[in-house]
């Protein structure tokens, strides 16, 4: 059992990464797309807002469902609905028939993080998770650099048209390899630890999906990781943009240069889940070690903001590159949380998914904010990244005042109840 956790998050590695590829490859193949069906770069913007916002709003059903049925099925369904609207783009003929698939696209990549938790908080005791989760969740950044080279290959190769079906293909082996593999029950305990703590009963107070609201964390973290996000939308939508309008990169540029914050970011997040543990390990409570981290890794990825006052390009990048692994850094005990103040093992899904379905409105924000700068601005870049960076203060106090103690919040009952015997405020809204 220990030697096969880091077989299943491996598997939810190579997920995540597949994840990032079939929703990049599309921006890869818009050119050829727009050339194909006669449509310009209005239409091409409409097409790309598909994906977030059924996968925005698809994220807390999907965690609930993630619950309920577990992620050993879940998360092979999500990875099988979002591979045949891949495909069926190659199919697709005209702007709402494109739409139409990325929508669809958008619903069955919304089951792929809080799954990813789900296994995680199943696989992993406490003082592991962080390191675990910076595992799967680096998918994400490996995803997005191998998108460019990968598809683009593939495109020169065999045309648009082949790089959807060949990456749609790509799920359905993952899909093959993970029931070969997993076939460990889909719920209760799997650490394989002969030490690890029994699996906890169910909270005095039943916690239902609707009363998770009224706990202040689950704010904090809704409010704290749609801040990340909102800079990490900036690289995977604007940032190759940026380097062509301000720096004039060219294609090649953008194939090698332009990779080193991705890159930069992996071994981030990785570091990130390695010292949230080893702190927790070493005596320091499970807040101190996660909000560490966490609100450190905020504050240092403001170092965004000078990228807009600097003019030598590989300052420039450092800066960039800074910033994008410090948020990978801080991601690694972000998607710990889930696991960690779930007040069953039945509500880890749950609350990763509310917790995405916030963040990922940033990738809204962030590209519609952006553009309008833009045309204000005429090509400016400086208003988008000093947001950028301010943001990056705001969710470092997000998780640093307004997620209280990480621990189950049915726990937070007990103790505000305690605090008004007491007199004094208590922790929920």
């Amino acid at each position: 059992m220990r030697k096969m956790r880091w077989v299943v998050i491996f598997l939810a590695f190579l997920a995540i990464a597949i994840n990032y590829v079939d929703r990049a490859n599309l921006a890869v193949a818009a050119p050829q797309i727009e050339k194909a069906l006669g449509i310009g770069p209005a239409e091409m913007g409409f097409i790309l807002s598909g994906f977030f916002w059924s996968y925005a709003l698809m994220q807390m059903p999907f965690g609930w469902f993630v619950d309920r049925v577990g992620a050993r099925i879940a998360l092979p369904l999500a990875v099988g609905w979002w591979s045949v609207f891949t495909a069926l783009t190659a199919a697709a003929s005209s702007v709402f028939g494109m739409f139409g698939c990325r929508l669809m696209l958008g619903v069955g990549e919304a089951g792929a993080y809080p799954s990813c938790a789900k296994l995680v908080s199943q696989w992993f005791k406490k003082e592991q998770r962080a390191f675990a989760t910076s595992i799967f969740d680096s998918g994400s950044r490996v995803g997005s650099a191998l998108s460019i080279p990968v598809v683009a290959l593939i495109i020169s190769s065999f045309g648009w048209e082949a790089s959807f079906v060949i990456t749609g293909v790509i799920g359905f082996v993952w899909i093959l390899g993970w029931f070969l593999i997993y076939r460990n029950k889909s719920t209760g305990d799997l650490t394989g630890e002969t030490d690890v703590a029994p699996i906890p009963v169910a909270p005095k107070n039943k916690v239902s999906w609707a009363s998770l609201f009224k706990y202040r964390t689950l704010w904090g973290m809704m409010l704290g990781f749609f801040c990340l996000n909102f800079v990490i939308y900036f690289f995977i939508t604007w940032f190759p943009s940026y380097l062509v309008q301000a720096h004039g990169f060219s294609l090649k540029s953008l194939g090698t240069l332009g990779t080193i914050p991705a890159l930069m970011s992996i071994p981030g997040g990785w570091l990130g889940g390695v010292i949230s543990d080893a702190l927790f390990k070493r005596g320091w409570s499970l807040t101190a070690a996660r909000k560490t981290c966490m609100v450190g890794g905020m504050l240092m990825s403001s170092v965004i903001t000078l990228c807009a006052f600097v003019t030598n390009i590989y300052l420039m990048l450092a800066f960039f590159g800074i910033a994008y692994a410090s948020l990978a850094f801080a991601a690694a005990s972000i998607w710990s949380l889930p696991s960690d103040v779930a007040p069953t093992p039945g509500h880890v899904a749950s609350i990763s998914g509310i917790q995405n379905f916030a963040s990922n409105l940033a990738g809204i924000v962030i590209t519609t904010f952006t553009g309008v700068m833009l045309a204000i601005t005429k090509g400016s870049f400086v208003i988008p990244l000093c947001v950028a960076g301010g943001f990056c203060f705001l969710g470092a106090f997000s998780y640093l005042v307004i997620v209280g103690k990480i621990e189950p919040l049915d726990r937070a009952d007990e103790e505000e109840n305690a605090r008004a015997d007491d007199g004094r405020a208590p922790s929920t809204i």
